[in-house]
């Protein structure tokens, strides 16, 4: 009798376990089916400059609501983009390590060609990077984004003395600095932003990006991050 009611506990148990694991793999099947669509599927929507920013936006939004669908970070993703890479926008950002581009904007592997730097300054080597992601990658929107209490834009505006190259990055912030002087409202934010378009105009006077821009297949625009609150505004 003891060894029959074990017979079936065990039996029960094996199937209880087997049910379990079947409707497991079931509902892992159908969440990877459904990431690789939605993954196909906005992938073939992004072609245009204007989508390509609103797909931007739109991930900034799914951030900031708690709303992250965690997109292109699949391990098939992975396998995919080692092939070749086309990333749909690219990112001239700060280097300051809470501004996490692929984060705020919610994407992943092979979305974004994003080049980082302090104060998002366009040098030489990061305006080449970004022509070579637009003309020979194809990214259809390149945005320069800047943040809330940037580090050094504030070290620019005090004059601070600073060792070795750091020197080099206040002086390609200066411009903007200087631009925004005498504005009403918060002086640090005013010279964010207005160091933010200096960047952008640096970035249309490349004969590449703006053979490019004349030809509809690249947009070049500003944004700022609130550190605060993690939404990214357009700058104009």
């Amino acid at each position: 009798m003891n060894n029959k009611h074990q017979k079936n506990n065990i039996s029960r148990r094996n199937l209880l376990q087997l049910g379990t694991g079947v409707i497991g793999a079931g509902v892992a099947v159908s969440l990877a089916s459904n990431l690789v669509t939605s993954e196909a599927v906005e992938a073939k929507t992004v072609s245009k400059p204007d989508e390509a920013l609103q797909a931007l936006l739109d991930g900034n939004q799914r951030f900031t609501t708690r709303k992250r669908g965690y997109k292109n970070q699949s391990y098939l993703r992975l396998q995919e983009v080692a092939k070749s890479q086309k990333p749909f926008a690219s990112i001239l950002g700060c280097a300051d390590s809470r501004v996490p581009s692929e984060i705020i904007f919610d994407q992943g592997l092979g979305d974004l060609f994003v080049c980082r730097v302090a104060g998002n300054i366009a040098t030489p080597e990061e305006i080449g990077s970004l022509e070579f992601g637009s003309l020979v990658l194809g990214s259809k929107v390149i945005m320069v984004l800047g943040h809330e209490r940037c580090g050094a834009v504030d070290a620019t505006i005090k004059g601070a003395q600073v060792p070795g190259q750091i020197g080099s990055l206040l002086e390609a912030i200066k411009p903007g600095v200087e631009k925004s002087e005498g504005k009403p409202g918060d002086r640090l934010e005013n010279a964010c932003k207005a160091n933010i378009l200096v960047q952008v105009e640096k970035l249309k006077s490349s004969p590449v990006l703006s053979e490019l821009i004349k030809a509809n297949k690249l947009k070049i625009v500003g944004g700022y991050y609130d550190l605060d609150t993690g939404k990214v505004s357009l700058v104009s």
